[in-house]
C-alpha cells in the first residue's frame, strides 16, 4: 500500500496548536514548538542517521511552497545529494561571488581608513600606504581579495625577505591584517595565507636568522662628560636641544616636539602625553637644575608653542639639525644612541635597579606579571637617578677633551 501523502490541509495547519511533529508525507513535517511557533522541516536519513533540514517558518512559507521545497529535497536525495550540504554550498558560492567583486587594494584602502584614527601619527599611515603601493599593489592590488593565496603572498615578500627583511616582515603583517579584515567583513572566506606561525614560517627563514639586530651607534659613557660640557658651551638651539635630549634620556622626537604646555617648572616636571609616546602611554620626566637652565635659555628662541622651534613656524627643530651637530665630531653616532649610553651608565656606574632605568627610558616591561604589579612610575626614585646622570654629564669641566671637541666643531 502506498504511503499516504498530503495529510495536512491549510485549515488544519492553521488550527494546530499542540506542540509536536505533524507529517504531511514523504519526509515533510510541520513542527509546532512549545511557544506555539510553526515551521517546516524535511526529515531524511544519511547512512542510517536522521537529519533535519529546515524549510522556513509558516509565516514565510505556505503549505504549497513547503511541499515544493520538500519535493526538491527528495530530488536531491535521489541523486545522492544531501539537501543541507547542498544549501551550504549554494550559500558559499554566493559568498564567493560577493567576495570576488572587491579587490585587495580596495580592501586595503578601506582597512586604512577604518584604522587610521587609532594610529599615533600620520607617519604610521604614510608607511602603510607607501609600502603597499611599492610592494603589494603591483602584484596583488588588482586581484580579488578572495583569490589571494600563499603563492601570491610569497610573490610579494620573498624577493625582499633577504635584502629588506624588516620591510618584508611589516608588509606580511599588513597583508595578514587586511585579509583578516576582509574575512570579517564577508569579502573573503578560508584561512589567511599571510599567517606566519604554522604557515609561512615553514617556507621562509626566521627574520632573526637573516637580519642581524642593528643597534644605534652609541657614545661610550666615559666620553659623555667631555662631550656634554662641549655642547653647553655652544650657543645654538640645536646644541641646547641635544643637551636636553641627553639629560632626559628621551627619544629624539619626544624632545624636539616638546611643547611649552607640557613643562611644569614649579613641579620640575615634563609631562609627555600618550599621543607623543611610542608606548602610547603618558610619561612624566623629572627635570633637574641643568634641564631647567636649558629650558630658560631656549626661551630666547621660542616663537610658538614648541620649546625648541624650527625657523619655520609651527614646527619643531628638525632631527637633521641635531644629527648634523653630532656628526661634526662623531660621524658614526646617532642621536638615539644616547639612550643606550644612559642605559650602559646605569648598569656600569650605579646601583640603581634595572626596572628604574627601564622606567626612565619609558620602556614597557615585557614581563606582564611584573608590569601588572608595577602600576606607578617611580617618579621620585627616577628624579634621584636623573640628578645623578646630570651630575655625571657635568663632570667634564673645561678639560682638555672639552677644548678639543669645541675646536673640532669650530674648524
Amino acid at each position: 500500500m502506498a504511503k499516504q501523502v498530503d495529510k495536512l490541509s491549510a485549515l488544519k495547519v492553521k488550527n494546530l496548536q499542540k506542540a509536536g511533529w505533524y507529517p504531511d508525507g514523504k519526509g515533510l513535517y510541520l513542527q509546532v514548538s512549545n511557544a506555539g511557533s510553526k515551521s517546516w522541516v524535511y526529515r531524511y536519513q544519511v547512512n542510517g542517521k536522521e537529519k533535519r533540514h529546515g524549510l522556513g517558518s509558516l509565516l514565510a512559507v505556505s503549505l504549497v511552497r513547503a511541499r515544493k521545497a520538500a519535493e526538491h529535497c527528495r530530488q536531491l536525495r535521489s541523486e545522492q545529494i544531501d539537501p543541507i550540504e547542498h544549501k551550504r554550498k549554494l550559500e558559499l558560492d554566493k559568498q564567493l561571488k560577493v567576495a570576488r567583486a572587491i579587490t585587495f587594494k580596495e580592501c586595503a584602502l578601506a582597512y586604512i581608513e577604518s584604522h587610521k584614527a587609532g594610529w599615533r601619527n600620520r607617519k604610521h599611515e604614510s608607511q602603510w600606504r607607501n609600502t603597499l603601493d611599492t610592494y603589494a599593489y603591483p602584484v596583488i592590488g588588482h586581484l580579488s581579495v578572495q583569490d589571494i593565496d600563499t603563492s601570491l603572498v610569497m610573490e610579494v615578500i620573498e624577493p625582499i625577505w633577504f635584502t629588506k627583511t624588516e620591510t618584508a616582515s611589516r608588509i606580511r603583517q599588513r597583508i595578514e591584517n587586511i585579509l583578516d579584515w576582509a574575512k570579517v567583513r564577508g569579502h573573503r572566506i578560508g584561512e589567511n595565507p599571510a599567517l606566519w606561525r604554522g604557515h609561512l614560517e615553514k617556507l621562509l627563514p626566521k627574520r632573526t636568522k637573516v637580519q642581524k639586530v642593528k643597534h644605534h651607534n652609541a657614545m661610550p659613557y666615559t666620553e659623555i662628560p667631555d662631550y656634554f660640557r662641549s655642547l653647553r658651551i655652544i650657543d645654538t638651539l640645536a646644541a641646547k636641544t641635544l643637551a636636553f635630549t641627553i639629560l632626559t634620556a628621551s627619544r629624539t622626537g619626544e624632545a624636539r616636539g616638546a611643547l611649552k604646555s607640557e613643562i611644569n617648572k614649579k613641579e620640575k616636571l615634563w609631562n609627555i602625553p600618550d599621543d607623543r609616546m611610542k608606548s602610547g602611554r603618558p610619561h612624566r620626566v623629572p627635570l633637574n637644575t641643568e634641564c631647567l637652565r636649558i629650558l630658560k635659555e631656549a626661551e630666547n628662541y621660542q616663537r610658538d608653542s614648541f620649546v625648541f622651534p624650527a625657523l619655520t613656524k609651527k614646527k619643531p627643530i628638525s632631527d637633521a639639525a641635531l644629527l648634523k651637530l653630532l656628526k661634526q665630531t662623531h660621524p658614526d653616532l646617532t642621536v638615539h644612541g644616547f639612550r643606550s649610553t644612559f642605559r650602559d651608565w646605569c648598569a656600569e656606574m650605579t646601583a640603581y635597579p634595572r626596572e628604574l632605568a627601564e622606567s626612565a627610558l619609558a620602556h614597557t616591561l615585557k614581563d606582564q606579571t611584573e608590569a601588572a604589579y608595577q602600576r606607578g612610575d617611580m617618579l621620585e626614585k627616577r628624579r634621584k637617578l636623573m640628578d645623578a646622570w646630570s651630575d655625571y654629564c657635568l663632570k667634564g669641566k673645561q678639560s682638555s677633551g672639552v677644548i678639543a671637541i669645541n675646536r673640532k666643531i669650530q674648524s
